[in-house]
């Protein structure tokens, strides 16, 4: 995309910086972002994988709901256990139309000031507010972010740089930042600039978040790209190693059109929820727990080398049995690899299926998911 065709797009606050650095600057969810910069995707994967990625994730919506009862209203939007998330944890969760398909995959943590922080996708971040606030009782009150920058930085180093950075913890009892355990969060300074640091992300890495005012943004990046293990990385890496990871991407591999169940996130339905009910959809939802869906997200590993794009038909014989929501190559794996919907009786792992990629059929086997390991620090 050349760069006239990014007029009207949002720029993100580190947008000076990525053209510094060489970033090939595209439109992504209203915003321009950097697809890669001169090493190329290949290169910036494999540099996550073995050492630590920063991430421009700005154009992520950061929410906060405040107020007495703000988890108990959560609840009734989403199927997840938030009265008993704890201060400084997170919870994986999903943002439920009326029947149960998905409105949006989020995070959702115990800020420890008495309310629940929200990280949503920027595609769907302005719907989501209107979700929101359309719902919203007069008790509450719900902040959109859009002063703050996030940050995430992914990779087996990403620990060891923060830790040479200095960040103190804000609050008594949080733990030093190298300390925190994955889906943990907490307050932390980098001299007089706030961050709100968690150990989560999107490569299937270790790593962390931040969440900081976007005026400060610009010098915090510098301070980590200066450390040699850090390189930036962008969108098509990204992209990359979630698809290795196994992790599902909203508007692809998950849309109203799906419920929890059969998109493979049934463990976002809370025990007590899965007991209680009370979430939107919650009879489909229990249902398709009770007796499966009817269709299922799997993971499909290709022969040769071409791979299959969003859209391709799977086959089963001559019958189609599904369609691939996310593909491509794998560089970690060494093989194409794809994300699909296919009906449930073809989505046993060992299961043998073709893709027609260009009026080709390719062969491709049903495989588990995550197709590279997740390395998570528990």
């Amino acid at each position: 995309m050349a760069e006239t065709d990014l007029a009207g797009l949002k720029p993100l606050p580190l947008d000076a910086l990525h053209r510094r650095r060489g970033g090939r600057m595209v439109a992504f969810a209203g915003h321009a972002m950097p697809v890669h910069y001169a090493d190329g995707v290949m290169a910036e994967h494999h540099w996550t994988r073995a050492h630590a990625g920063l991430f421009d994730v700005s154009h992520m919506g950061q929410l906060v709901v405040e107020g007495a009862g703000a988890a108990h209203w959560l609840e009734t939007l989403a199927p997840g256990d938030f009265t008993g998330l704890q201060p400084g944890r997170m919870r994986y969760s999903l943002l439920l139309a009326d029947d149960g398909g998905i409105l949006d995959d989020l995070m959702v943590t115990n800020n420890g000031r008495g309310g629940l922080y929200l990280v949503v996708n920027g595609a769907t971040a302005e719907a989501d507010i209107a979700h929101l606030s359309a719902r919203l009782p007069a008790t509450l009150q719900l902040f959109h972010g859009d002063d703050r920058a996030l940050l995430a930085l992914q990779g087996p180093d990403a620990a060891a740089v923060l830790g040479r950075l200095g960040l103190v913890a804000e609050v008594d009892g949080v733990p030093d930042v190298t300390a925190l355990k994955f889906m943990q969060a907490g307050p932390y300074r980098w001299g007089t600039v706030r961050l709100g640091v968690s150990r989560s992300g999107y490569t299937g890495e270790d790593g962390y978040e931040i969440s900081l005012l976007a005026s400060e943004a610009e010098s915090f990046a510098e301070a980590l790209l200066a450390d040699p293990a850090v390189r930036p990385i962008g969108l098509g890496a990204r992209d990359s190693l979630r698809l290795e990871a196994g992790l599902p991407l909203y508007g692809h591999d998950l849309t109203p059109a799906h419920e929890p169940v059969e998109a493979g996130l049934a463990f976002a339905i809370s025990k007590r929820r899965k007991a209680e009910g009370g979430f939107p959809g919650a009879e489909r939802i229990l249902n398709a727990l009770l007796d499966g869906p009817s269709r299922r997200r799997v993971g499909l590993r290709l022969d040769g080398r071409q791979p299959a794009r969003e859209g391709a038909a799977v086959f089963a014989g001559d019958v189609r049995v599904g369609e691939v929501t996310s593909g491509g190559f794998a560089p970690s794996v060494g093989a194409p690899v794809a994300m699909a919907y296919v009906a449930r009786d073809h989505a046993a792992d060992g299961t043998a299926l073709d893709i027609e990629v260009r009026g080709k059929r390719l062969a491709a086997t049903v495989v588990p998911m995550p197709f590279w390991q997740k390395n998570y620090v528990r």
